[in-house]
């Protein structure tokens, strides 16, 4: 197992961190991996209270992590709030400690702030989401201070990419990959030009 990561953000110059759960971590990795401005993803484990879980540890439910991914990225090319609005469009913020057929607490969907200004950030966009009238019901999703991530086992890194034929795959991730790419084309890497910081990526209703 990895060791934590307490301050991620600060390693590297430029780059800021965005932690945050949407259920299965491979799916988050594989929408945030092809948004422009995105330097790196890493899947893992935040807001446990059992240091350096195992995937096995938190299936079980009682190490209070959520299976989530930080995402380093360039402020100049994306900003916080554009990763946000891609966040509440690509998963089911509405449903509590579950993501279809995934339930129990770790699949709960979280926003993990660094910084007072990303919890502004995060709260405001909450409003946003709702006020679009994407979701009929209310969003859940936990605005809550990042204490430490621990990095998720190796096989987990690009799940997706490395197994793409897996029923899996197929039926749950490429989905959600192929929405981030038809909704926020001017987002997606190698398609579009980078994504001015503060502008605002189309938010499509009707996303349930």
């Amino acid at each position: 197992m990895m060791g934590s990561r307490p301050d991620p953000g600060a390693a590297d110059a430029g780059s800021e961190t965005a932690t945050l759960a949407g259920g299965c971590f491979w799916c988050t990795e594989a929408v945030f991996s092809e948004v422009v401005g995105v330097r790196q993803v890493d899947p893992g484990y935040a807001g446990g209270s059992v240091p350096n879980p195992s995937y096995e540890d938190v299936c079980t439910g009682r190490t209070g992590h959520a299976e989530a991914v930080q995402v380093t990225f360039d402020p100049r090319t994306v900003s916080y709030h554009d990763l946000l609005v891609v966040f509440f469009t690509t998963h089911d913020p509405t449903t509590r400690n579950r993501q279809g057929n995934d339930v129990g607490t770790q699949y709960r969907s979280a926003v993990f702030y660094h910084t007072r200004e990303q919890k502004t950030t995060a709260e405001s966009v909450v409003r946003e989401i709702e006020r679009s009238g994407i979701w009929r019901k209310k969003i859940v999703t936990e605005v809550v201070p990042f204490s430490v991530f621990y990095p998720a086992e190796a096989y987990h890194r690009e799940y997706f990419q490395r197994n793409p034929e897996r029923a899996y795959c197929q039926a749950i991730i490429a989905p959600k990959v192929a929405k981030f790419r038809k909704e926020h084309a001017s987002l997606l890497k190698g398609e579009a030009a980078p994504a001015v910081p503060g502008a605002q990526p189309r938010i499509a209703r009707n996303a349930k």
